[in-house]
């Protein structure tokens, strides 16, 4: 595997604060997609930090996009201040990548929080990831993303679209075809930190649910709620729900 890279970061809330936590966007995304959660960190008294994973924003390009490697380049992250974080908080991608990283290093972070994680993707959600991106690649628009999406908040809308021009297609093609298999069930198995999943709502559109929420969850460590109404990206789809059950899980 190779070196990790080091990850750009933007910040919500004081860094003073003596509750540090670490947001890790999904695959096409960026560290700016975060930004509901991080006001809302910040504004409960928490110093959060969000990073542009590699090859996406403004982060390094590379050869390597194993999740093995996006979770190395986490684990190199610590707070200014040095020692674990206090929370992670991951979407998808970025959730497999904390998992991985949480799992080879007990000492990272001290509770997890994984939003609709891309813990094991099958074929069939390999495929409906690889479309949705393709069509994000293909029409760069603040209609077309509104058009699919018309209930987010404008501010998603921007920075979907400035995520995407800023990403580069080929890391994101890669990341698909360089994880074959997608699967770090293994490494949720070996978790140690409090870990809560806020699920997507299956009858919208979920990668955690069913046989492999329920596999997932035998690590007594790891819990899990569902934001009703909310596909893929909670965050986005039902914020103010997504965010209530990120900070009961901080709790």
């Amino acid at each position: 595997m190779s070196a990790p890279v080091v990850l750009p970061r933007i910040a919500w809330g004081s860094p003073a604060s003596t509750k540090t936590a670490l947001l890790v966007h999904g695959l096409g995304s960026s560290a700016a997609l975060m930004w509901r959660i991080g006001t809302a960190l910040g504004d409960a008294g928490w110093y959060a930090v969000a990073v542009d994973l590699r090859g996406h924003g403004d982060a390094p390009r590379a050869l390597d996009y194993s999740v093995a490697a996006f979770a190395a380049d986490l684990a190199a992250a610590h707070p200014d201040r040095g020692g674990p974080w206090d929370a992670v908080i991951g979407h998808s991608l970025g959730g497999a990548a904390s998992t991985m990283a949480a799992a080879s290093d007990p000492d990272w972070t001290g509770r997890l929080v994984l939003i609709d994680p891309a813990i094991h993707v099958t074929d069939r959600d390999a495929g409906i990831i690889r479309r949705s991106q393709e069509r994000a690649f293909a029409d760069q628009t603040e209609e077309a993303v509104a058009d699919e999406h018309p209930h987010w908040h404008p501010q998603d809308i921007e920075l979907k679209v400035d995520a995407v021009r800023r990403a580069s297609a080929w890391a994101v093609e890669q990341t698909s075809a360089q994880n074959q298999p997608w699967d770090v069930r293994a490494h949720a198995a070996r978790l140690t930190v409090p870990t809560h999943i806020v699920g997507a709502d299956p009858e919208v559109y979920s990668l955690f649910t069913g046989d492999l929420a329920t596999e997932v969850r035998q690590n007594p460590v790891v819990t899990m709620s569902v934001v009703a109404g909310a596909g893929h990206s909670p965050h986005r789809d039902k914020p103010d729900e997504t965010i209530r059950q990120i900070l009961e899980a901080l709790r």
